[in-house]
């Protein structure tokens, strides 16, 4: 039934080469007691681990009941080694957390026999092999001899064609060894058994026919067998296991080690909580981030300034102009001059304004337009009138699409007193979340800075504000301030003066985290572009137009131009442009705010300024700033940097783990 012929098998280590089995031909009949007779190294072993599908064979083949096994796949050499072969090991090889009957049963549950059958089978073997009454117990409850006939048991559960058995005496005594041969021989009698020993006494009173190896070759067979044709068909049965069953057995391995395993897997999880751990924060902190773009920061404003900065142009790339460091040409290669090219000039057109107040009225909870105007305010404190100066800010409120101080100002500012304006002389006053005003600022509106003010004896306070052909008079070829600075009651009393009003005191909700507005005077835009059509026919505002110094102070102005930069840092004063800015001989924007409704507002505003930018030229489009973005995209990219350095020492802490993991596992 079983054919070897001419099995060559060598292992290699390194340069050196060691030849197991050196062209190794045997027959062996269907049942029959075979020892295989040598020293150490003779290729005993070898030859039993080959038989057994344990081990491959170099050259020759295998042949079983006359199937040729040089093609068998990984899947049938399973299922030969698990149906048509049964192995006894000195080392018995029994699983210590299964009891005996689960033992034998394990070799019945990978050949796919039901549970029933199962047991049946594994109660009828270990009777036979003298076991019933231990049937419940674990390997370490039974003595050496009693552990081999488990394994013997096992080994004859599946009725296998062939039992192999590699020394099964050798760690037993010799009472208990002659035992275990006997009931080999006996639950052997119609199979083929192939037993390995070291013991020429027990081979010869066992075995039927005796094979001496050495040196990888037989030298010796008692009872050789002539090759004979067969035609017996071989078919290999199925190997399979259920999951559930293999869930099983691995749970019942774990609960025989639950410290050992739960340290294992604590180890293990270090590593991967540590990583978990920090995407956790990292997508928390992102989210919160987010959180606060969409409400904290949704009130902040897109702003468009009449000039703004490219950062990236402000340090040229010196390599692109002189190709590389030191060189050895007699060359010297010109630099572009910082800060040219740097500043970008939005030209915040008439037809950009309109466009910008064309959006979606719904998208928009306010507009504000700054100019770079002088509005010519006074106030009378104890009888004398003074201007307000520049102790406190001075600013136009952003006003809702279709007008009106309410909009953004009810949705994010509380009314702490009075109400809010309805008409273009009144005014609002804003104060910090203490309710604090600068000094400065209180000084400049005629009150004791020392003190705490009522709120009552603010709002109704009156301003006037003097238009510039009532403020300035011409004194030869200059102008000053029509009256002495000091005390300016007849300007004050001047029929043509409007009269001002603060109307009501405002205060920053205390759900909004972030003030969009600074503290100080705001103003109606109505009135300042009322201040500017008034100024423009004036003959102040004419003569600034023709002269080329500042008609105010007599200064004259700079030949040399300034550049964007300079003019942007107002490095050399100044200029003429500034004056007539000042004086509303024009309707120029300094800079514009969008205050968008909510954060998906914003994205769509962005979308509309971005629409604008795609339709015009690069020198014509209109760069805007979102700050609430930068500071988002600012704190998420901080956050992403400490991610990865987070998350490489995590993944080093794994990485120990695992192989600290490793090593016990091997040491164990």
């Amino acid at each position: 039934m079983l054919q070897v012929k001419q099995i060559k098998k060598t292992y290699t280590t390194g340069g050196f080469t060691q030849t197991a089995l050196d062209n190794i031909s045997l027959n062996f009949r269907k049942n029959e007691f075979v020892a295989i007779l040598g020293e150490s190294g003779s290729g005993k072993t070898t030859f039993l681990n080959v038989v057994g599908g344990l081990d491959q064979y170099d050259s020759g083949d295998l042949i079983i009941n006359g199937q040729s096994t040089k093609d068998f796949t990984e899947k049938e050499w399973d299922a030969y080694r698990n149906n048509s072969v049964g192995f006894v090991f000195q080392s018995y090889n029994l699983i210590g957390h299964l009891n005996i009957a689960d033992n034998v049963e394990l070799g019945l549950t990978l050949s796919g026999i039901p549970k029933g059958a199962k047991g049946s089978k594994a109660r009828d073997v270990l009777e036979k092999v003298g076991l019933k009454v231990h049937i419940h117990k674990k390997p370490n409850q039974l003595s050496g001899g009693q552990m081999q006939r488990v394994a013997i048991a096992r080994a004859l559960a599946n009725d296998p064609d062939i039992i192999l058995a590699d020394e099964p005496t050798g760690a037993l005594d010799t009472e208990t060894s002659r035992q275990i041969l006997d009931l080999i021989r006996e639950v052997a009698a119609d199979k083929l058994v192939i037993m390995v020993t070291h013991n020429r006494e027990l081979a010869e009173t066992y075995a039927d026919r005796i094979v001496h190896f050495q040196d990888g070759r037989i030298i010796d067979d008692s009872k050789p067998l002539a090759a004979e044709a067969i035609n017996e068909c071989y078919k290999l049965r199925k190997t399979s296991m259920s999951f559930f069953t293999a869930l099983k057995l691995s749970f019942m391995n774990i609960m025989t080690k639950k410290w050992r395993t739960a340290i294992t897997a604590l180890a293990a999880s270090i590593g991967i909580i540590g990583i978990g751990l920090v995407l956790s924060l990292s997508n928390g902190f992102q989210k919160q981030v987010d959180y606060f773009e969409a409400s904290a920061l949704s009130n902040y404003p897109i702003t468009i300034n009449e000039s703004s900065i490219d950062i990236e142009l402000l340090h040229p790339d010196r390599k692109a102009q002189s190709g590389e460091k030191f060189q050895a040409k007699p060359v010297i290669f010109p630099l572009p001059q910082k800060g040219k090219g740097t500043v970008h000039l939005n030209n915040l057109s008439r037809e950009y304004i309109a466009y910008l107040q064309a959006i979606d009225p719904a998208l928009l909870d306010g507009i504000s337009f700054r100019r770079n105007l002088n509005l010519n305010i006074l106030i009378s404190v104890d009888g004398k009138v003074r201007a307000i100066g520049e102790g406190v800010t001075l600013a136009s409120w952003p006003e809702k699409p279709g007008g009106g101080a309410a909009g953004f100002l009810d949705k994010y500012y509380d009314l702490l007193w009075g109400s809010f304006p309805q008409d273009m002389t009144g005014l609002l006053l804003v104060i910090d979340e203490y309710n604090q005003l600068d000094e400065s600022a209180l000084e400049a509106l005629g009150f004791d800075s020392r003190e705490s003010i009522d709120f009552e004896n603010v709002v109704g306070s009156q301003l006037k504000l003097l238009l510039n052909g009532d403020y300035y008079t011409k004194h030869g070829a200059y102008f000053a301030i029509n009256g002495v600075p000091t005390d300016l009651s007849n300007l004050y009393t001047c029929e043509t003066a409007i009269p001002l009003t603060i109307a009501g005191i405002v205060r920053v909700k205390e759900e909004v985290k972030i003030s969009g507005l600074d503290t100080g005077l705001l103003y109606s835009d109505e009135l300042a572009r009322f201040f500017i059509a008034d100024a423009q026919q004036t003959q102040i505002v004419q003569a600034q137009q023709q002269a080329d110094f500042n008609i105010l102070t007599g200064e004259l102005f700079s030949l040399v131009p300034a550049n964007p930069m300079e003019a942007m840092m107002g490095i050399r004063g100044e200029s003429k442009e500034d004056i007539l800015k000042a004086l509303g001989a024009v309707d120029t924007l300094s800079a514009i705010s969008l205050y968008p409704a909510n954060f998906e507002a914003k994205e769509k505003i962005i979308a509309c300024l971005d629409d604008w930018n795609n339709r015009h030229k690069k020198a014509e489009r209109v760069v805007y700033t979102d700050l609430a973005n930068i500071i988002t995209s600012l704190s998420g990219s901080i956050m992403a940097a400490i991610t990865i350095v987070l998350v490489a020492f995590a993944a080093i802490s794994l990485v120990v783990s695992m192989i600290m993991i490793g090593i016990i596992i091997y040491i164990s």
